[in-house]
């Protein structure tokens, strides 16, 4: 079968993120092998179609009109374990991973049980973290397809350029991850399963049950926060500072009295003002609304611009 009769068309995005919102693809694929990714981009530069890549959407916004381009998901899902190395595919959901590792006395990603809908692509690519434990700290190699050059080439640790919720990936367009080797840690079953509880305890007291995207907005470095408003940040934030060294972002919204502050059918959340929830049946409108309200309190009362974690995925 060639690639373009596997190609689906207007097919609805919704349900593949955990905001709930968004038109559908205009073309959609579900990636397993590395020949028909290859064909994929073959197929869309000769169509002159723009291509996302759609992991677990767990931290993307999609427009009301759709994406207007080729959508490709990734589900290469295979996974191995050798010694002390964990193999996964991109497409390996990150709760999968866990599991895998948990059954096999393997510790180093307890920290990210019971993050929604996330994938081990989507994950290394934002540099996913949580109680100062980022996935980077894991990476031993990633297995990455060149957009550019249309070939696959082995990356280290160092050669991905991590960094606070950040990576190589969401800098170069032209670099796709396709499977990763993650050098975990043997250890005793009782610390992994108190690790897992910890982390699973944490998210259900601290995050919102409706659907969302988890946090927004990324945390301030507080230097940032220092030179643009010394006042604040020795009256209010010097002691404040965080996991990573960083300011959480959603302490400076509650301070702008954001909590529950609703734009139609989405709200902050009371939980955790870093997150908008979908209280039911909610347009992508009215996120980039509250978004932007937000943005612009933040800014008006404090002089600090907050950037997005969020994608915004297919937006022209």
């Amino acid at each position: 079968m060639n690639i373009e009769d596997k190609i689906q068309k207007d097919i609805a995005l919704k349900p593949f993120t955990t905001w709930q919102v968004g038109g559908p693809a205009k073309y959609y694929l579900e990636i397993k092998s590395r020949e028909d990714l290859k064909a994929a981009y073959i197929w869309a530069k000769e169509k002159k179609l723009n291509v996302y890549i759609l992991g677990g959407g767990s931290n993307i916004l999609v427009p009301d009109q759709g994406v207007d381009g080729l959508v490709i998901r990734m589900l290469n899902t295979k996974m191995a374990v050798k010694g002390e190395r964990l193999e996964c595919g991109a497409g390996v959901w990150l709760s999968s991973a866990i599991s895998k590792a948990v059954g096999n006395n393997l510790s180093g990603l307890e920290w990210a049980s019971g993050i929604p809908r996330a994938t081990i692509g989507g994950a290394i690519r934002g540099n996913a973290e949580a109680f100062s434990e980022p996935i980077s700290g894991i990476i031993e190699t990633v297995n990455v397809f060149n957009i550019k050059n249309m070939n696959f080439q082995l990356f280290s640790n160092r050669d991905c350029g991590f960094e606070y919720r950040n990576s190589i990936f969401k800098k170069d367009l032209n670099l796709l991850i396709w499977k990763t080797v993650l050098k975990m840690r043997k250890e005793k079953s009782e610390i992994i399963k108190k690790n897992l509880e910890k982390s699973i305890n944490f998210r259900t007291e601290k995050y919102p049950c409706l659907p969302s995207a988890g946090s927004v907005f990324k945390n301030f470095d507080p230097n940032y926060v220092k030179e643009q408003n010394p006042r604040l940040y020795d009256r209010e934030l010097k002691n404040k500072i965080g996991r990573n060294n960083k300011i959480a972002a959603g302490l400076i919204i509650d301070m702008c009295g954001l909590k529950g502050k609703s734009m139609g059918r989405v709200k902050v959340s009371l939980e955790h003002a870093n997150i908008i929830i979908n209280t039911g049946k909610a347009r992508t409108e009215e996120i980039v609304m509250l978004i932007s309200y937000i943005k612009q309190q933040v800014r008006d009362k404090f002089g600090l611009e907050l950037q997005e974690e969020i994608q915004y995925f297919g937006f022209t």
